[in-house]
């Protein structure tokens, strides 16, 4: 029987996109109080990471598909 869901695949793109996203927002804030620049200049790739995970779309085969924009 062939998963056409992705339940699985779903639940964990997500969860790695928020887990990213909070990692983010760790970084603003250390940013904020203790190194100000090296906090921010962590925070966008990490921000970056959690907005390509989350808007990514799976194909038939449950898998990341590359040749659609986003």
């Amino acid at each position: 029987m062939e998963n056409t869901n992705c339940l699985s695949q779903r639940v964990s793109k997500y969860l790695l996109g928020a887990v990213f996203g909070v990692f983010s927002l760790g970084f603003v804030v250390l940013g904020v109080t203790i190194l100000p620049v090296v906090g921010l200049i962590m925070a966008l790739p990490v921000a970056a990471m959690a907005i390509v995970l989350i808007r990514t779309r799976l194909n038939d085969q449950c898998q990341i598909d590359f040749t659609t924009d986003v």
